[in-house]
């Protein structure tokens, strides 16, 4: 207890030097922790997806779509347990500013497939039943201010003209990182409108992509194989990989800002270390003569040690307290400023673990040569500084 009072006041001795130190350590905590949560939110999606799913694509591109007829050859192959599909909507509400994920799905069984989205069986029961009906994520009804039974109307892009759709449920996400800002609505009716426009068959009997889910996880490589020879050689070949290679794909056009996010975010922690060390160096300075006196009253160089590391520890500890502190105030600002770019944007526990671990490391490693160089003074010209 004495110990901590002596560490106490001697880290408040200057207040001005140590109150911009911590204010230092504050910012570049919070900073850390907010783009370790960015690089997060960008793999959320990889670390939300299920190793018992597959995602069958076009193996020319993304843009080409797969024949229909498709959907009761996968179902045949052995190890698929189900099967479903889905289109990319793009629809644009009021402005493009307003972006969030739309799918035409086929929605009895891809729901089926999807058990991390909840909803309630008398809203999934009354948007299978509506083909002008849709379910949107809780995040997304909770941006915009939707209720079951708002109608919502978006602006077609790949599908030309007014969609109204009518909120028949609102699904809740049963883990933390499930994406609660999408908007589901029924694959039939864009084809029906397809086929109006354009005739029989044509775009209308086209998918974006098949959703197949496998019996046994570590089969999924096998029945990937197996989905891919069956098209081998015909007009329309699929590449079949794993929910998790399809989503880290997208993630990957972006890696190297990524690896820039994460550089820039240890760099930050290596910048406040040296801040960090030039204080305590100084700090050191000033006292020079306190511990020669200190080894001349007989304290062991030891004590010494505990002094200036314990005062660099405390001030990084307090920093480390109200940055970790500061994070997600932050953290929850930037997300309502960026809207639905990231659909899962939380600090994790890792995050304020490594926010943590760094603010210790600083404090330790910033005392370390200060508290070695002051264990090792001479006495005698120790007490020479005084004069």
């Amino acid at each position: 207890m004495f110990l901590l009072r002596l560490l106490l006041k001697n880290a408040f001795r200057h207040r001005l030097r140590t109150g911009l130190t911590l204010v230092g350590l504050v910012v570049a905590l919070c900073a850390f922790g907010l783009l370790r949560t960015i690089v997060d939110a960008w793999y959320a999606g990889v670390n939300a997806s299920s190793s018992a799913r597959l995602v069958t694509r076009s193996a020319i591109s993304l843009t080409f779509p797969l024949p229909l007829h498709y959907a009761e050859r996968i179902r045949a192959v052995e190890g698929v347990e189900g099967i479903s599909w889905a289109n990319w909507f793009g629809g644009v509400y009021i402005t493009e500013s307003n972006f969030f994920a739309q799918f035409a799905v086929d929605a009895p069984s891809y729901f089926a497939l999807y058990p991390e989205f909840v909803l309630d069986d008398t809203e999934r029961t009354a948007f299978l039943r509506d083909r002008q009906g849709c379910v949107v994520g809780r995040k997304l009804a909770a941006r915009y201010g939707w209720q079951v039974g708002d109608v919502v109307s978006l602006r077609g892009t790949i599908y030309p003209g007014t969609w109204s759709f009518t909120i028949r449920g609102i699904y809740q996400g049963r883990e933390a990182g499930t994406d609660e800002q999408q908007m589901f609505i029924h694959w039939q009716r864009v084809a029906e409108a397809v086929r109006q426009r354009a005739g029989a068959g044509g775009l209308a009997d086209h998918v974006g992509v098949y959703v197949v889910s496998v019996r046994d996880p570590d089969e999924a490589p096998m029945v990937s194989q197996r989905i891919d020879a069956l098209f081998r050689n015909s007009l329309a070949e699929t590449l079949t990989e794993t929910e998790k290679a399809f989503q880290l794909s997208f993630v990957s056009m972006s890696e190297t800002i990524l690896l820039a996010i994460q550089a820039v975010s240890f760099i930050i922690i290596l910048i406040i270390m040296a801040v960090m060390a030039n204080t305590m160096t100084m700090t050191a300075r000033e006292r020079l003569a306190e511990y020669a006196t200190l080894k001349a009253l007989g304290f062991r160089p030891g004590f010494v040690v505990k002094l200036l590391l314990g005062e660099s520890l405390l001030i990084a500890a307090i920093g480390g307290a109200l940055g970790v502190a500061v994070t997600f105030p932050v953290a929850r600002a930037f997300a309502a400023s960026v809207g639905t770019l990231f659909p899962v944007f939380a600090v994790s526990p890792l995050t304020v673990a490594l926010q943590v671990l760094a603010a210790l490391v600083v404090g330790a490693v910033a005392a370390a040569w200060p508290a070695w160089k002051m264990s090792r003074i001479d006495i005698v010209q120790g007490l020479r500084h005084v004069a």
